[in-house]
């Protein structure tokens, strides 16, 4: 195919030549992945898609332009790159803008899907959009509703009563990024706890297996995250006696405890307000004080209840239990500090040996034996709870081993006698799907009075979001509102039924897009098995640390639910996972428009052109750590591209060999540059030191500008440095590269050329140029001896005027020698 049109021009004009490239790109099919290429091994390369909330902001570029550059870099080391891109399109905020009566948000979203290609488009990235996904889009949801269908016949999908977020106000249940500091955004209304029926996804069923990051090239930050998230706890269930059967039967109450060995301790045990053994428990004569305090918790924010620095509170319900272990007689509280969602919601409370059980004591004037004694333990009352480790003691059988074997043994004793044993618990819950609210994949499921929960079939799939629906506060979905959606023949008797009314999560949409992108255009499954084969698993993965215990575990348990289903490769989704940092704006705070400090991304490009963006943007500091973003900076990275621009268009003057004119040695050093160079950049790519690839790409546009300015240039030398500074150009600033390829005469396209490899024999250096500072300022550079060592370096510098005026009558406090790369000088008040 042939080149572009081009104007003859020597002054580099970036929105020109990027605008050029970028429709060539386009016609001619650069960046469109076949699923084989013979000869080269496929490369799943992703970055997170992003949310359509109208523009993108600099984040989007930090974490794709970066991205992007090594996308380009494995595809010239000769793989077969696939790098998608797509909208994460369903959500709150869309939903929002509906109800306060702006645009309907399908229209809203559609409008942002538009802007945000463009944007997206103007990066210059080899995005292959001929795979673009939009999970707002009927024939996405399709699948992420037929998911939910391969979820629920897996048993993995369940309907269960849980707790709402609700506001009184506005007669309507609220999504958790609704309620601030537990009350309503909109109405400032507290915000109390509801009890709803809900669908859930039941994660804890491989919560085992998400602990498990032995494979994974994954940040150890965001695998300790997980593994917290997911709160694995061994320990015992124990079963305690009720006095008393309770009004519904119950004969016992069954706790989870780490502290087996404590079981002697027990004075008191404590159910969460939510559990449901609560009201069948409760006397007549506590009934009031139980209710008032059930009512007031849930009023109180998770958060709230969780602090440790809220004084503890409490209500007791009239009822008393047995410790099986010897018989003492334990009364029954109710407090906030307890859970429903962790172990069985009941904690046994040992006052001596917790603290938090123990400032509970105290307060309710409850007792506090203890059973682990402490060194030299004289029988004094405790003036704090005693957790470290001891030796038990008024446990009966049990006196005298050290805790942690009682632990063992104690619970091996409650198996025995049928009153508990060994058990493990996790802090991870099941994840709560159902959202009331109408933008979102509406859940696949009729209920019938006769056939009970009914899934929709598969061929009847999609179920559709119907655009005229009416958005009310009414506690419901909008889509309960609608009639025609609602209404509905049961799939199996074809009697009258209803549709369930709540829409999934977006997580559900954003767990499984990236098995999508390797078959995004198939009609008839959600991706078939060649195409996983062919792709999956995710070969590097880029986004945020912030998703660590949300989408990258959703993902996660999503991934090996289908691997269970037999659709996809492997056990995990993403082999390689990097965690980029955050842009701050030039104040170094947060990027808020309420502070002044945003940088917007489309009057950056617009000024400067995306290549220079992108590459401020990779230089601006180590890639997993961001920072601020400095004006200044982005100048100084425009200067160094119009300096290579002129490098690279307006020739030297060329030498001929042996005519005198050409100097043998500095072709060889010239030469040399350019192959250090690449051997650097190429081990700056593969640890993704993306500031420090730039960095050595400017230092040789510095070299070949000093070798132009120093008079004629061998032609050869000048041809391969220039040839491999476009190259390791390519992947950082695609069209600038480009074009300069083009111009000197280069094959269609630079991004399709072989990624050099240094030569060996150029790589060592006889001498080098050391830069010598003084307090941290370049006061010299002097050529000295590859590998020289220290002292020699100090002799040399310390005699050279420039720097003997420097240390004169100062006093060095330290020399800093990186060999061949620096030495500085520290100096300290005049010397005495």
């Amino acid at each position: 195919m042939t080149t572009p049109t081009r104007t003859e021009i020597k002054r580099y004009r970036p929105q020109d030549v990027e605008r050029r490239w970028r429709e060539h790109w386009a016609a001619s099919g650069l960046y469109r992945t076949p699923d084989h290429v013979p000869g080269r091994e496929n490369w799943y390369a992703l970055t997170m898609f992003p949310y359509t909330s109208g523009d993108l902001h600099i984040g989007h570029w930090f974490a794709m332009a970066p991205s992007d550059a090594l996308a380009r870099w494995r595809r010239m080391r000769g793989h077969n790159v696939l790098f998608p891109m797509g909208f994460d399109a369903f959500g709150l905020p869309a939903e929002n803008a509906a109800i306060k009566g702006s645009l309907h948000p399908y229209d809203w979203t559609m409008a942002n899907i538009e802007r945000m290609r463009r944007q997206l488009q103007s990066m210059g990235a080899m995005f292959d959009w001929s795979r673009e996904v939009n999970t707002s889009a009927p024939e996405y949801y399709r699948w992420t509703q037929w998911w939910f269908l391969q979820l629920y016949r897996m048993g993995l999908a369940y309907r269960a009563a849980a707790n709402a977020n609700w506001c009184s106000s506005c007669q309507t249940v609220l999504a958790n990024e609704q309620v601030v500091d537990g009350r309503c955004e909109r109405c400032d209304t507290v915000v109390v706890q509801r009890r709803m029926e809900q669908w859930f996804l039941r994660t804890t069923r491989y919560a085992d297996e998400l602990l498990q990051h032995d494979e994974l090239d994954w940040p150890e930050h965001v695998k300790l995250m997980q593994r917290n998230w997911i709160g694995r706890s061994e320990g015992a269930e124990v079963s305690f006696a009720l006095e008393q059967p309770a009004s519904d039967g119950t004969t016992e109450i069954r706790v989870f405890t780490t502290r087996p060995d404590t079981l002697f301790g027990v004075t008191f045990i404590v159910l969460a307000p939510e559990h449901a053994l609560v009201d069948a428990l409760t006397t007549p004569s506590q009934r009031a004080a139980v209710d008032a305090y059930v009512e007031a918790a849930a009023r109180t924010t998770e958060i709230e209840r969780q602090s440790t620095e809220r004084a503890k509170t409490g209500v007791f319900t009239g009822v008393y239990c047995v410790n099986r272990l010897n018989g003492a007689r334990v009364p029954i509280w109710i407090a906030d500090y307890v859970f429903s969602t962790y172990g069985t919601g009941a904690v046994m409370a040992v006052p001596a040996h917790d603290q938090r059980d123990f400032e509970f004591a105290q307060q309710y004037g409850l007792e506090a034996p203890v059973v682990i004694a402490p060194p030299d333990y004289d029988g004094a009352p405790l003036a704090a709870a005693y957790v470290e480790l001891g030796t038990l003691v008024a446990s009966g059988r049990f006196d005298g081993l050290p805790n942690e074997e009682a632990k063992r043994a104690i619970a091996a004793h409650l198996a025995e006698q049928g009153w508990g044993g060994p058990s493990v618990v996790y802090r991870l819950r099941d994840w709560l799907i159902s959202r009331q609210r109408y933008w979102g994949a509406p859940i696949p499921i009729v209920y019938c009075e006769a056939c009970g929960i009914v899934p929709v079939p598969e061929a009847e799939l999609p179920v559709r979001l119907p655009y005229d629906v009416e958005f009310l506060p009414t506690g419901q979905s909008p889509l309960a509102l609608s009639e025609a959606f609602v209404q509905v023949e049961c799939p199996q008797c074809g009697a009258a039924a209803r549709r369930e009314t709540d829409t999934m999560d977006t997580f559900m949409c954003s767990s499984w897009y990236f098995m999508r992108y390797p078959d995004a255009q198939n009609g008839a499954t959600a991706v078939a098995r060649p195409a996983a084969d062919a792709w999956l698993p995710v070969d590097q993965y880029t986004g945020g640390a912030e998703h660590a215990t949300m989408h990258l575990l959703y993902a996660r348990f999503f991934y090996k639910a289908a691997r269970d289903a037999g659709l996809v490769p492997g056990d995990e989704p993403f082999t390689r996972y990097f965690a980029q940092g955050q842009i701050l704006g030039p104040d170094g705070r947060r990027m808020s428009k309420s502070r002044g400090n945003v940088v917007a991304p489309d009057g950056q490009v617009e000024r400067w052109g995306a290549d220079v963006f992108r590459a401020y943007l990779m230089f601006l500091g180590p890639w997993e750590q961001g920072g601020p973003y400095d004006v200044d900076g982005i100048v100084g990275v425009s200067r160094w591209l119009h300096r290579l621009w002129s490098v690279a268009v307006e020739a030297p003057a060329f030498g001929t060999h042996g005519s005198g004119d050409v100097d043998a040695a500095a072709a060889r050093e010239l030469r040399a540059v350019a192959h250090r160079t690449l051997a650097r950049v190429t081990d700056d790519l593969v640890r993704y030191r993306m500031n420090t690839y730039i960095a050595a790409l400017m230092e040789l546009t510095n070299a070949l500008h000093r070798a132009r300015e120093a008079g004629p240039v061998d032609r050869g030398a000048w041809d391969e440095a220039l040839r491999l500074a476009t190259l390791m150009l390519a992947p950082a600033c695609p069209h600038l590269a480009e074009e300069l390829w083009e111009r000197r005469g280069g094959a269609y396209s630079v991004h399709e050329q072989v990624w050099p490899e240094p030569d060996a024999a150029l790589l060592e250096r006889a001498t080098v140029e050391l830069p010598v500072q003084v307090n941290g300022r370049l006061r010299d550079r002097v050529e000295v001896p590859a590998g020289v060592a220290e002292v020699d370096v100090r002799a040399l510098v310390e005699a050279r005027p420039r720097i003997a005026e420097q240390l004169a009558g100062r006093r060095v406090v330290r020399v800093i020698y990186v060999p061949d790369r620096l030495v500085n000088f520290v100096l300290g008040d005049a010397a005495s």
